[in-house]
């Protein structure tokens, strides 16, 4: 069945991703991320509950740069996937389709998502 003579399909490393593809692998990569940070969530809520002990082992955990790392990593990760619902919402509405526009707001979600990350921790310390 395997003809030599025909060509191969051009590998995925050949072609440049479009920063809109980029974008939709991003939404679904960080919505897994947040289900995994809402276990996390109730994991501090339940610790919290069972007092002093568990809870401190629990801040102390998530004190450590590993912790902050994946803190800061779940704040953009809702930063990222509320600001790319939003822009989900305008295409709802049937806006924002052509290609300049598209690739417009996919750079606006990013630099907003880092930037509401940036201000968010800014804040927080």
């Amino acid at each position: 069945m395997s003809n030599p003579q025909r060509p191969l399909s051009p590998h995925l490393s050949i072609y440049r991703w479009p920063i809109t593809m980029m974008t939709s692998i991003l939404h679904r990569v960080t919505g897994l991320g947040l289900s995994v940070g809402f276990i996390v969530l109730c994991v501090w809520l339940f610790d919290a509950a069972s007092g002093p002990g568990p809870y401190r082992l629990f801040t102390t955990a998530f004190g450590s740069i590993i912790g902050k790392i994946l803190l800061v990593g779940w704040s953009f990760a809702f930063f990222y996937h509320l600001s790319n619902g939003i822009r989900h919402l305008v295409w709802d509405a049937g806006r924002g389709f052509e290609k300049a526009t598209a690739n417009a707001s996919a750079w606006f979600v990013l630099i907003l998502a880092t930037l509401l990350t940036a201000v968010f921790w800014w804040i927080r310390s």
